[in-house]
């Protein structure tokens, strides 16, 4: 117990009652996990949105070889006190100006950014895939602006362009899309 020349026996008491509220369960947050692996973007959509109506929230994302499951995406989903319900959209694309359109109505709908990875499936294609995230909200607050490019040098020159705008990067994979081949792939947003 910590004691204090000033305030005598009250002061005790007080600081007392401040260490057991702090060591109380409520303070003290347990935190549930849920692990889901797929290879299907329409599995792992239905399988987020089925956790997220139990109260999971996205956590992490990673894409490509596990060690029994081949190549696969693995999204670890977590759970604590007081979690609300979460609705989720994976939106999976070739063309990055799709990808850029779908973000921005999803965002007109609610949804935001939480994480990319890149789906690999079993036929050998590669998708870039954007998982958004809808909580209560009913609106977003951002917009939001993709690069894709093979080149190190133009991406560092864009990335700039865009950041002149306000614009901040919230992830980078590298895939295959339509066009480009092997594109480093760059998702940014700003608020509206």
């Amino acid at each position: 117990m910590v004691e204090l020349a000033i305030g005598g026996p009250v002061l005790k008491i007080v600081v007392l009652a401040v260490f057991v509220l702090i060591a109380s369960p409520a303070f003290t947050q347990s935190v549930e996990y849920k692990v889901l692996a797929t290879s299907k973007t329409s599995t792992m959509e239905k399988e987020m949105n089925e956790a997220g109506a139990a109260g999971f929230k996205f956590a992490a994302v990673m894409g490509g070889q596990t060690g029994f499951g081949g190549k696969e995406v693995v999204v670890l989903m977590q759970k604590g006190n007081g979690s609300g319900t979460y609705r989720y959209h994976l939106l999976a694309t070739n063309r990055t100006s799709t990808m850029e359109r779908e973000m921005n109505a999803a965002a007109q709908d609610g949804y935001d950014y939480v994480g990319q990875t890149v789906f690999e499936s079993v036929f050998g294609g590669e998708e870039v895939v954007s998982i958004v995230e809808r909580g209560a909200q009913s609106a977003s607050d951002y917009v939001y602006k993709l690069i894709a490019t093979s080149k190190t040098s133009t991406l560092a020159k864009e990335a700039n362009e865009i950041g002149r705008s306000g614009f901040h990067a919230l992830g980078m994979t590298v895939g295959k899309t339509a066009l480009g081949g092997n594109e480093l792939v760059v998702i940014a947003r700003k608020k509206r």
